[in-house]
């Protein structure tokens, strides 16, 4: 991976915590990611008249992850309206590296070296640490837990699909544009139809925040996706789950949970996966 992709999905970490930060903060989760989704197709709409449109072989991953975010999408909401921000967030994330190791290997044919290998099994050993670390004197919310893992295992799901369906898009700007546009209607149009007429109301009092969490959602796997074009998933994915780092300090500082030193060490450690990935 390159400085500049580094660069990217750091950002996107970065990013990705703030959103999914913003949603868990709104207490409505429908609210929370009818607004999400519509300011990402809102962001996609804008982008449009200046996107390609992705090439014929594209779309069937297109249609394909469309299906698995919204079920990601659903496992999300469920996950934050069960538990704590810095318990299933860790969580979510922690699971999706090597999934993604794994999934690569036996889809797209790409394994990894022995430095990226190592990289990824120190950051992922980090991360889980990270999120265990959210369980420490405390009860397991085990449902909770349960919808955190699932988002996990989407996540890794819709990340192979989409680093394959970008690369055969001809423009990693397009593919962004029309699966922004493709999936982030579905949740508004089902809230349209839960909540009807009084829909409208209940969005105002939070409707910038939800928007400006659409719009970091569109910039965060925007960037991903870019870098998927440029380097292998695993090492992107494993990158990209530095946002459960962003998320424990987002966790402390907004949501006043604790940091402490086993997260600062695990934070140590995931450092040292990438150290070991970039020198692959």
């Amino acid at each position: 991976m390159t400085p500049l992709v580094v660069l990217a999905v750091l950002t996107a970490a970065l990013t990705h915590a703030a959103w999914n930060a913003i949603a868990h903060g709104i207490k409505d989760q429908l609210l929370a990611f009818t607004l999400v989704g519509g300011g990402g197709a809102l962001c996609a709409l804008a982008m449009a008249p200046f996107a390609a449109v992705p090439h014929r072989g594209a779309w069937p991953f297109l249609a394909a992850s469309v299906v698995i975010h919204l079920a990601y999408q659903y496992l999300l909401m469920r996950s934050f309206r069960l538990g704590e921000f810095g318990q299933v967030y860790p969580v979510a994330r922690g699971v999706a590296p090597l999934a993604v190791t794994v999934l690569a290997a036996v889809f797209v044919s790409e394994r990894p070296d022995a430095w990226q290998a190592s990289g990824v099994a120190v950051a992922s050993a980090g991360l889980g640490g990270v999120a265990l670390w959210g369980l420490r004197g405390r009860r397991p919310n085990w449902p909770a837990l349960a919808a955190a893992v699932g988002t996990g295992l989407t996540i890794a799901g819709y990340t192979v699909v989409d680093g394959v369906g970008v690369r055969d898009s001809g423009s990693s700007l397009g593919y962004i544009t029309w699966l922004m546009l493709l999936q982030g209607m579905a949740i508004p149009l089902l809230a349209v139809i839960v909540r009807r007429g009084g829909l409208l109301a209940a969005l105002r009092p939070v409707a910038a925040r939800g928007l400006l969490g659409g719009a970091l959602s569109t910039a965060a796997y925007g960037l991903v996706l870019w870098a998927q074009t440029r380097a292998p998933l695993a090492p992107v994915a494993a990158l990209r789950e530095t946002s459960i780092i962003a998320g424990a300090a987002i966790g402390t500082l907004v949501f006043k949970e604790r940091f402490g030193r086993p997260r600062l060490l695990a934070a140590v450690v995931v450092v040292g996966g990438i150290a070991l990935m970039l020198a692959g």
